[in-house]
């Protein structure tokens, strides 16, 4: 069936089988901000639109008087990029998909857009296509690619004007941001569109519906493309084949409809920061945390870096990805492809999280209980439940407990690499 540009015909389609499989992916924040790496990737709105006095002492004492933002853009040169290099380190990371920033709210677009003139990475700055070049490592390495957009831009003259109307016209819409996610879907054929930059405008002003109608029925990734949710002021957790709803969103139950987590390795900021300190960045075990909270509510985690101006991701990133990846070689049999369990957690002193593939059961936990047992309460056990640790060789002792659920006793941890672990996961058969 043709799905009409309307969001009834549109919340119906079935979500693409790929997505929910995926759980694990990278979020790549990278342009023009990538220059001053100071304060966030927000930088000009904060400089130019708020007039902060922090952003405009910053440019007077590094930055020539009469600096405009413009400016940064031939400092953007991306000397350094190496698109393979990044697939690899994502592959290692143990991610299914990697999304990229192709236009912030800045408007600098990371491909040669044709409708945004001198703009662009083609015309200035890196002189290259980053979206283009990063896309092919990826699916060299058989990973899903996606697409960041920003509808708006914060000081287009067109938006700008058609923000004074009320929006009623519409004139930066046809000439700027449609064209440019045609231009991208045809020229990339992405999996995934992450929209943003909605909030000001109702979809009527955005023509959402009728892009979104075309990506479905005649584009040419219409079997494969997933969207998220922001394309309009009141769409956010209502429309999209995944939702966002906000950033950083934590459920606190299991939602109904599939859904992702995105977060940044750095607390403050989703661009690069040059002047951040260890405290702002989120450790590995808060990583592992998220992650497994997300997924046991069925989300996905999206994780972000940001990338130097020369396209380096710097070392402390590269080493939070990696033990991610580590954890993943070890516990991604609990993770990927999984799906929530009828119980999605017991909040006891240490929590438990549970997931689950067919009848096998996966709980994982974060902290190593004192006496080496780990009591469950939820599965119910049977004579023939079978209880696995995932890393770890042979079968593990188990007894039903006194109450509900069982105590399973866990391997004498010596210390070992595994007992430094942020968090481990015990396979259950044999359980309902």
């Amino acid at each position: 069936p043709r799905y009409r540009p309307d969001w009834a015909s549109l919340d119906a389609r079935p979500l693409p089988a790929w997505f929910d499989r995926a759980k694990v992916g990278v979020f790549v924040h990278w342009g023009v901000f990538s220059v001053p790496a100071w304060g966030s990737e927000w930088f000009w709105w904060h400089w130019r639109g708020e007039h902060r006095a922090d952003y405009e002492r910053f440019v007077q004492l590094r930055y020539p008087p009469g600096t405009t933002y413009a400016d940064f853009a031939p400092h953007f040169t991306a000397h350094d990029f190496q698109p393979r290099q990044w697939a690899q380190l994502f592959q290692r990371a143990g991610a299914r998909y990697v999304v990229l920033t192709t236009k912030h709210h800045e408007g600098f677009t990371n491909w040669g857009s044709p409708v945004s003139w001198n703009w662009n990475s083609l015309d200035t700055g890196p002189h290259r296509d980053l979206v283009g070049e990063l896309g092919q490592a990826l699916r060299e390495s058989n990973i899903h690619y996606g697409l960041y957009h920003s509808l708006l831009e914060w000081f287009h003259p067109l938006y700008l004007a058609d923000k004074e109307s009320g929006f009623k016209t519409q004139n930066f819409v046809l000439k700027k941001t449609m064209p440019e996610l045609y231009d991208l879907v045809l020229k990339y054929k992405p999996d995934v569109i992450w929209s943003d930059g909605d909030w000001e405008a109702p979809d009527s002003y955005w023509n959402s519906t009728s892009f979104l109608a075309w990506l479905y029925n005649d584009s040419p990734v219409k079997d494969t493309v997933v969207v998220n949710d922001r394309w309009c002021n009141n769409c956010s957790c209502h429309h999209g084949d995944f939702y966002n709803c906000a950033d950083k969103y934590k459920p606190g139950s299991l939602p109904a409809h599939k859904w992702e987590m995105c977060s940044s390795i750095d607390k403050l900021s989703w661009g690069y920061r040059s002047t951040m300190s260890l405290a702002e960045l989120m450790d590995v075990a808060s990583i592992i945390e998220e992650l497994v909270q997300t997924v046991s509510f069925g989300g996905n985690y999206l994780l972000n870096v940001g990338p130097t101006k020369e396209g380096v991701i710097v070392p402390i990133f590269q080493e939070r990805l990696l033990a991610l990846g580590r954890w993943l070689d070890t516990n991604g049999e609990a993770i990927y492809e999984s799906k929530p369990w009828r119980m999605q957690m017991e909040n006891k002193t240490d929590p438990v999280w549970y997931t689950s593939k067919g009848a096998v059961v996966y709980a994982l936990f974060l902290s190593w209980p004192q006496d080496n047992v780990l009591e469950l309460s939820s599965p119910v056990p049977s004579p023939a439940t079978q209880v696995t640790m995932l890393g770890f060789a042979g079968t593990l002792k188990w007894q039903k407990s006194p109450g509900e659920g069982l105590l399973i006793t866990l391997p004498y941890m010596p210390p070992s690499p595994l007992a430094s672990q942020p968090g481990w996961a015990v396979k259950l058969e044999g359980v309902k």
